[in-house]
């Protein structure tokens, strides 16, 4: 028992140590000005952030933060791209200081990361093959027809469809999303859960697949599912996100802001969206 004990009590101590290395490696705000340079962390999802061919960060994401970089006086980003899954990990072992991938604002998610205030907001689509063959239309047919459906690892599909009660060995998972097309065409999965936006990107770019028609947003408590997305930071980088919230609600009421989200294939609809739920309520949920 006393073994046990004093296992326990190192063991929380060096939880609590780690804890706070991590935080001491977090990026500031006065730090990141200092140095002049602010590393960003996309996980190449069109249109949320990715880097084109030519090397340059694109997206939603990306063209926001560097209208905010250039007003807190950052003058330049370093770009890194990593999978989805990767991202928290990679702000809480301080290899970038802020991820720009539009990531989904989930409570589960706020225990472990900070958030800015929403940037955008989402609806659900579900990429098929070609025809349609097994006439699927939303998310909740998997729960009970068998068919396998395949979620990005890290994306918060999972805990859509787990609310749905769609089983285990139902769910295929992949590592991105340029491997959905693939997955989805060879019947590998029957279909491929992912924002609305992501599925009409993915579908414009192989005959072998398509968009699922007259699709219906999941309904997760009694409410449709729709998702906010922000800036994401390691926990210890509170002046950081701040600053960030600062010149977002800025950026946010003006024309530019607007041009960014139909340049990319928000709706008008999406864009008001993500005035009606602030951070805190997400968080809290």
């Amino acid at each position: 028992m006393k073994a046990t004990r004093r296992q326990l009590i190192i063991g929380l101590a060096s939880a609590c140590v780690m804890g706070m290395a991590a935080q001491a490696g977090a990026a500031d705000l006065k730090t990141v000005q200092e140095k002049g340079t602010l590393r960003v962390a996309v996980a190449n999802e069109i249109p949320y952030g990715y880097m084109d061919l030519n090397g340059e960060a694109k997206g939603v994401g990306p063209d926001v933060a560097k209208h905010i970089a250039k007003a807190l006086g950052i003058k330049n980003i370093e770009w890194t791209t990593t999978n989805f899954g990767s991202l928290i990990p990679g702000l809480q072992a301080n290899r970038f200081d802020m991820v720009a991938a539009e990531m989904a604002i989930l409570p589960q998610r706020c225990e472990q990361v900070l958030f800015s205030e929403p940037d955008s907001s989402y609806g659900e689509g579900l990429l098929v093959a070609k025809g349609n063959p097994k006439n699927i239309h939303d998310y909740e047919s998997f729960a009970k027809s068998g068919n396998k459906i395949a979620i990005m690892a890290g994306a918060d599909q999972l805990e859509m469809l787990q609310a749905l009660k769609v089983p285990a060995d139902q769910i295929v998972t992949i590592s991105n999303n340029a491997d959905a097309i693939s997955t989805v065409s060879t019947g590998r999965a029957d279909g491929y859960a992912a924002t609305s936006l992501t599925v009409g990107e993915l579908a414009g770019k192989s005959d072998k697949v398509e968009a699922a028609a007259n699709f219906t947003d999941p309904v997760v408590d009694g409410e449709p599912v729709r998702s906010w997305g922000g800036f994401t930071f390691a926990k210890g980088s509170e002046s950081l996100r701040d600053a960030v919230n600062v010149e977002l609600a800025k950026f946010k009421k003006t024309p530019e802001w607007e041009k960014i989200m139909t340049g990319y294939g928000f709706s008008a609809e999406d864009a008001k969206g993500s005035f009606e739920k602030t951070t805190q309520q997400l968080c809290s949920k």
